[in-house]
């Protein structure tokens, strides 16, 4: 029988320290430098989308599909397809935020020894920051489950633009993983177009819930923990161990661990501080508080 994959955890009492207000041990932290950044969904709210389990996360309404799922239901694959292309054309309109903004900033001051994102948005590198570990992949690009051929999902948006004429239902909402709400009878007849190289199965290249992280990505993000000063977690609940492996890696060996997360997170008995503030606030705050300019921009 299968299990679902951990998408929910309940605090104890030992995991609900209260957070601080105080910045400035994180301050502290980037001051010396060697900062590997863990960023998660929270830090792209302020961007227009969705965390899963903050206030009013997706999770408390939407379960996110399984690879199992996926890989297993013509008819959940339909389903799929039908949401994300939906929620595609409001999610690759996002623009960076302050937060991303702050992070490329420091990342150009040399204060950083990376960032890992367990993001899918992309919102990081649009901001600036390079050499980027998408721990969970990009929505931005596709793979073929048979032939392993990738391609670009602004490509297959407009293959299914061309397959799906009319599709216009009008979504509740968006999710982190850029899937839009829809009932069964919104999906319909949606048409799903296979690969254009083998005709088989595409998927986003994303790391679904249930699926394994792939053991290179796991191994560099390894490697720059290793390497790294402390790790500051910016906007995650850390509910799942890909990215608390991280956590527990970096204070089992002595480094610091840093969060600014609004709600308590799976991670807290691990840090020195858990700065308890919006990520736009408290990295705009901290750049200034370390006289870094960060470049202007705007939101969606």
């Amino acid at each position: 029988m299968r299990t679902r994959p951990t998408l929910s955890w309940t605090p104890t009492t030992e995991d609900l320290r209260p957070g601080s207000t105080d910045p400035g041990p994180v301050a502290d932290a980037l001051r010396a430098g060697g900062v590997l950044v863990l960023s998660g969904a929270g830090i792209s709210t302020e961007s227009g989308i969705p965390d899963y389990r903050g206030e009013g996360g997706s999770l408390h309404r939407h379960t996110p599909m399984t690879y199992q799922e996926f890989t297993a239901s013509a008819q959940a694959r339909r389903r799929y397809w039908a949401r994300s292309h939906l929620g595609w054309r409001t999610f690759g309109r996002a623009r960076p935020n302050a937060g991303h903004r702050a992070v490329t900033a420091f990342g150009r001051h040399g204060l950083l020894a990376g960032v890992i994102t367990q993001n899918v948005d992309g919102l990081h590198q649009a901001a600036g920051s390079e050499d980027v570990v998408e721990l969970h992949g990009s929505l931005d690009r596709v793979v073929c489950l048979s032939c392993g051929a990738s391609g670009s999902r602004r490509d297959l948006a407009r293959r299914l633009e061309a397959a799906n004429t009319g599709f216009e239902p009008v979504a509740a909402r968006l999710n982190p993983d850029g899937d839009a709400d829809l009932t069964d009878d919104q999906v319909g007849g949606f048409c799903v177009v296979p690969c254009a190289q083998c005709g088989g199965v595409l998927k986003p290249d994303v790391v679904f819930f249930g699926e394994t992280v792939p053991a290179s990505r796991v191994g560099r993000c390894r490697e720059l923990v290793d390497g790294a000063t402390s790790l500051l977690v910016l906007g995650s609940s850390l509910t799942v161990m890909s990215g608390l492996r991280f956590v527990r890696q970096a204070a089992q060996a002595g480094k610091p661990v840093l969060i600014v997360n609004r709600d308590p997170t799976r991670g807290d008995r691990h840090a020195v501080t858990r700065v308890a503030l919006p990520l736009g606030t408290a990295l705009t705050a901290l750049a200034d508080h370390l006289d870094i300019p960060v470049d202007g921009g705007t939101t969606t």
